[in-house]
């Protein structure tokens, strides 16, 4: 399925819809992302029977500038056992570059991977979703903390214009600060 018969009008609009390898772009929030995981959610479930996909990242968060990617996570008992369809059937892909040095986790992405408008992330251990999902939740309850990690967010991509993996890695400490404090504060991954 081509990306302009799932998203519409939209999916004309590389900005909101999707991010290529280019320069790494935050756009303000686009009220389409959520239903664009849904329908995406749909169309994948009947190929990961049994398995709740969660739609996690800036996407998520209402009202959070990002980069136009939706990023899903799912826990899976087998991370290869489903690929073979994800990649056949729904049209993503695994690429060797993204995934080579993953441990308990697989990265794919539609529609390709130089232009990418769905990040699927499977993982298997329900703590690599669980930090996910809290660091979500925090953003999503805190606008402050929301904030904060946009304006870091627009800082870095300024910075790591070109270089996805450093400005990936830049954002690491501020995560893992706020995961740190959503896990001793005992607030729930939902």
């Amino acid at each position: 399925m081509r990306p302009e018969d799932r998203c519409g009008a939209a999916a004309h609009e590389p900005a909101r819809t999707g991010a290529g390898d280019g320069p790494i772009e935050i756009v303000e929030y686009d009220p389409s992302w959520p239903t664009s995981y849904d329908a995406e959610r749909e169309r994948l479930a009947p190929l990961l029977p049994g398995v709740r996909i969660h739609h996690i990242g800036s996407t998520a968060v209402p009202g959070l500038a990002g980069k136009a990617v939706i990023d899903m996570i799912a826990l899976v008992d087998d991370l290869d056992a489903n690929i073979a369809a994800l990649v056949q059937r729904a049209g993503y892909q695994l690429p060797t570059r993204f995934n080579v040095n993953l441990v308990h986790r697989r990265f794919l992405c539609y529609p390709t991977a130089t232009f990418r408008t769905h990040h699927l992330h499977l993982v298997d251990q329900r703590e690599d979703m669980d930090r996910c999902l809290r660091f979500r939740d925090s953003l999503r309850g805190n606008r402050k903390l929301a904030a904060d990690y946009v304006a870091l967010k627009r800082a870095l991509a300024a910075r790591f214009r070109e270089d996805r993996e450093g400005y990936t890695k830049a954002k690491s400490k501020f995560i893992n600060d706020v995961d740190s404090r959503a896990g001793v504060s005992g607030q729930p991954a939902s």
